[in-house]
C-alpha cells in the first residue's frame, strides 16, 4: 500500500529495506522502484543516514495517501521539518529540509514518548515543523485487527 501511495504521489522516492534482498523487493514492486539497503543500526542510525531534504515514511500505515505526500512535501516549502503523528505516540512520517541527526540520536524507539520527545528536541532549537494529520499505523497483531482487509 505504501508503495503504491508513493507510485500516485508527485514525490519522487526510494526504496529503503532490512530483512531482504533488495532484488526481491525489486520483483515485488517493478524495476522501475529504486531499492536500495538501510545498512546496520537501530532505527535512528539507519533514519540518520537518509540525506536531507528528505521524507521517510514507515511501511505500516495503511491509511498513507497521494495527498498526504504530497502534503508533506509540500510543508517543507516554508517549514524545515515535518511530521505525521501516530496514535501510539510515534510517528508514521517525518520530513526535513536540513540535517536534523539529534531528533534520531538516543531515541527510545517503540514507545509512546517519539512524537513528544520529538517535538521537544525541535522546540529546543526553536524549529517549529508542520503537523500532518494523526493516523494508525501497525505495531501489533491487535493494530492490525483494525485493518481486516489487509488479512
Amino acid at each position: 500500500m505504501t508503495v503504491e501511495a508513493a507510485r500516485e504521489s508527485d514525490v519522487d522516492f526510494e526504496l529503503r529495506v532490512t530483512g531482504g534482498a533488495p532484488e526481491l523487493f525489486k520483483r515485488i514492486y517493478g524495476k522501475d522502484v529504486s531499492v536500495c539497503e538501510q545498512g546496520e543500526g537501530d532505527l535512528g542510525e539507519r533514519m540518520a543516514r537518509v540525506e536531507a531534504p528528505a521524507l521517510i515514511i514507515g511501511s505500516d500505515c495503511p491509511a498513507m495517501s497521494p495527498e498526504l505526500l504530497n502534503a508533506a512535501a509540500g510543508a517543507l516549502d516554508d517549514r524545515d521539518v515535518v511530521l505525521g503523528p501516530a496514535t501510539d505516540g510515534g510517528y508514521y512520517l517525518i520530513g526535513f529540509n536540513r540535517a536534523v541527526p539529534f531528533l534520531f540520536e538516543d531515541m527510545e524507539w517503540s514507545t509512546p514518548k517519539v512524537f513528544t520527545e520529538t517535538l521537544s528536541r525541535l522546540a529546543d532549537r526553536r524549529i517549529g515543523p508542520a503537523i500532518l494529520p494523526e493516523l494508525a499505523d501497525i505495531d501489533t497483531g491487535e493494530d492490525l485487527a483494525r485493518w481486516p482487509e489487509l488479512q
